[in-house]
């Protein structure tokens, strides 16, 4: 996503260098690797690294998540940082990682803002539906419990997928990152990650729809940010929840709005009881995902770049707000899903008592 920085040659210079030394400290550096390389299926339109995390016990029709690093990132790192492989291993389901290439990307960004990459049937975004369609052949897994997720550029491309193959995917999570078609090329999503463009709702839902012709039902949406990013405004989380708001066709207003280990989580609900869409805002944090680094106890992940402990694991409850963990939740999990519940609870009661959600 930075790679849409152009304020000057020499500006873009400098930058271009920081992040290649970056980069390269990064691919150096990296550790062994909890993830199998793929040979990605020809052709491939986007040019794509695929690599994927199948667990020793894999269950019978196990959920398929898709994890889209940033820029900046390969899926290795953004896998030791968000622990997704290990929650996988946890509760037998596959994750599969598509990985962007420095010679579509120098800062290696999935490519959001480029229409040939954004497009249903274009570039980057065939090749990852073709990853995906590959995943559930070839490993047997249920074409109902697809998710995916990413942060910042992995986000913005999260949302893309979701627009462009809505039918494939049972929910999504986007972190750090923008609407569907926010942008159309490099300076404008420049202007949008700076700004978070405002639109009515309903132009934002008819800009997904008309993406693949979809008449729903809709995925279910988890949106994370922190309200001290300074590299994607927060603003845009709140587009994002708009657009997906008309798309299921609910009131602004938010069913519940409770604290979470120190976050704030709005939920909206429809006529039967399902949350729909959350957002989690979570204050002091800046362009990173939320973790709780370290190993047990609801634990998961690593701290590093764009990866801030902030007490509250996002990987783990996007999780259980699919459902992905919830066969054989271990205690905590069990502890952690009541304490929700009874938060849920609480918050309730107090808007039918007069109080404002």
């Amino acid at each position: 996503m930075f790679a849409v920085l152009e304020h000057s040659a020499a500006g873009l210079g400098a930058f271009r260098q920081r992040w290649q030394t970056l980069l390269q400290d990064i691919w150096t550096n990296e550790p062994p690797s909890r993830l199998r390389r793929i040979t990605p299926s020809t052709p491939d339109p986007g040019n794509l690294d695929m690599l994927v995390y199948l667990p020793p016990r894999l269950r019978a029709k196990a959920p398929l998540v898709v994890a889209l690093h940033g820029c900046a990132q390969t899926a290795d790192a953004y896998d030791r940082g968000t622990g997704w492989s290990v929650l996988a291993e946890e509760h037998g389901f596959a994750v599969l990682f598509p990985q962007q290439k420095p010679a579509n990307n120098p800062y290696c960004c999935f490519d959001w803002f480029q229409p040939h990459d954004s497009e249903r049937d274009r570039g980057e975004a065939l090749s990852i539906q073709r990853m995906i369609r590959r995943m559930l052949v070839e490993h047997d897994l249920d074409p109902g419990q697809v998710y995916i997720t990413g942060l910042s550029a992995g986000g913005a491309m999260s949302a893309v997928m979701l627009a462009t193959y809505p039918e494939l995917f049972a929910g999504g999570a986007i972190l750090a990152g923008l609407p569907y078609r926010s942008a159309s090329g490099p300076r404008e999503a420049l202007g949008s990650m700076a700004d978070g463009p405002s639109r009515p709702a309903p132009e934002w839902g008819r800009l997904v729809r008309a993406a693949s012709g979809h008449p729903g039902p809709w995925p279910r949406l988890s949106v994370w940010h922190g309200d001290a990013d300074t590299t994607v405004s927060p603003a845009n989380a709140d587009e994002i929840v708009k657009q997906w708001l008309d798309l299921h066709g609910l009131d602004p207003r938010p069913t519940l709005t409770y604290p979470v280990k120190g976050a704030v989580r709005r939920v909206w609900r429809d006529a039967r009881g399902r949350d729909c869409v959350e957002l989690y805002r979570v204050p002091g944090l800046g362009h990173a995902v939320p973790i709780l680094p370290g190993a047990g106890d609801g634990r998961y992940g690593s701290e590093g770049p764009f990866m801030a402990d902030v007490g509250l694991s996002s990987t783990r409850h996007i999780a259980e707000f699919w459902g992905v963990t919830r066969p054989g939740w271990a205690p905590w999990e069990l502890a952690a899903g009541l304490t929700s519940l009874f938060g849920g609870l609480m918050a309730g009661f107090g808007r039918r008592s007069g109080s404002r959600a």
